[in-house]
């Protein structure tokens, strides 16, 4: 083990040879404890899955008391002062009317919904010798893991740990990206195309729900449909017809509803049911009770009207709500 790395905070040691980041101190000590640092602070932001605002992201992590960038604003490729290899690389979700700049900036989010393994990332410019592309190629021969900032919207990422460069394309100005797989704590890539397979679906799965859960409260103007809840934080994405259904359940905003946490549960178990005319229905099971004034504000939007989205293009689907509305009929 190199000299100084016994001396690494105590949730770095203890390192397997198998978990690779060993691998990587041989190659580089600082690097790999920066790295290390880095990991841990991106998974700290995204805990639960969350989507992390840039203005979190720009506060960087400490390593020794100094701060270290995690990625660079205006740039798309990292590699901070101090560390040999990448850190990170980033696609921003571009800002409506601003000029997209390159093609895995429209390409990505398809990619990733309708890829297979892999997924493209641009090199920077129309040099393959420029410093950032070397990088990537560095990053693709050791195989070191990085950071992918994945924009959902303006200045909101989904945080993708570890993603790999596994192919290099200078022709056409590209690299390759492999997901690790989920909750891994080694700094290997998937080394078959099942396992790739595998890390691409986890991905897939967490950007559907977080590009929806987004789309959806967006929609409504961080409201729920029902209460009128104005905290965002305190809001679920309630599909209408869930996912797993294969004509009406699309991760769409017309199949989506910003809903609290009790009344999505109530939605849920249908308890509360939502009429093709936007009229809700309070089961008979809850207006028979009393107990408390959160029930009674429950009770009493039995009949009133689904506040509606600020477009009339994101309005629930009525065929979707008369399916649901079935269910909660059948339940009763």
């Amino acid at each position: 083990m190199p000299q100084g790395f016994a001396e690494a905070p105590a949730k770095f040691q203890g390192l397997e040879a198998q978990d690779g980041w060993l691998r990587l101190a041989l190659t580089d000590e600082r690097d790999t404890l920066m790295r290390m640092a880095a990991f841990e602070r991106v998974r700290e932001l995204s805990r639960a899955g969350s989507l992390v605002p840039a203005k979190e992201l720009d506060q960087g992590f400490f390593v020794n008391g100094v701060r270290v960038p995690l990625y660079n604003p205006r740039r798309g490729i990292f590699k901070p002062a101090g560390m040999s290899f990448l850190l990170s690389i980033k696609t921003v979700f571009p800002k409506p009317g601003n000029r997209v700049w390159y093609d895995d900036q429209r390409e990505v989010h398809r990619q990733i919904y309708e890829g297979d393994e892999l997924i493209d990332y641009s090199f920077t410019g129309g040099d393959p010798e420029a410093a950032d592309n070397r990088n990537l190629r560095v990053a693709c021969e050791y195989q070191i893991p990085l950071i992918y900032f994945l924009g959902v919207k303006p200045a909101l990422y989904q945080v993708v740990t570890p993603v790999f460069v596994t192919e290099i394309d200078r022709a056409g100005l590209r690299a390759r990206i492999t997901f690790g797989l989920p909750d891994q704590s080694s700094s290997e890539a998937p080394s078959t195309p099942f396992e790739r397979r595998y890390a691409l679906r986890a991905v897939k799965q967490r950007l559907h729900q977080a590009s929806f859960r987004e789309a959806v409260i967006t929609a409504y103007q961080g409201r729920c449909a029902l209460s009128g809840l104005p905290e965002p934080m305190l809001l679920d994405a309630a599909h209408i017809m869930a996912d797993t259904h294969e004509l009406l359940g699309q991760p769409i905003v017309q199949n989506g509803l910003p809903l609290s946490k009790t009344h999505h549960a109530a939605f849920d178990a249908h308890l509360i049911g939502i009429d093709p005319e936007y009229r809700i229905h309070v089961s008979d099971r809850l207006l028979s009770l009393n107990d408390g004034p959160i029930l009674e504000a429950m009770k009493k939007l039995d009949g009133a009207r689904l506040r509606d989205p600020r477009r009339e293009k994101d309005r629930a689907d009525r065929d979707r709500l008369a399916a649901r509305f079935e269910l909660f009929k059948a339940a009763a």
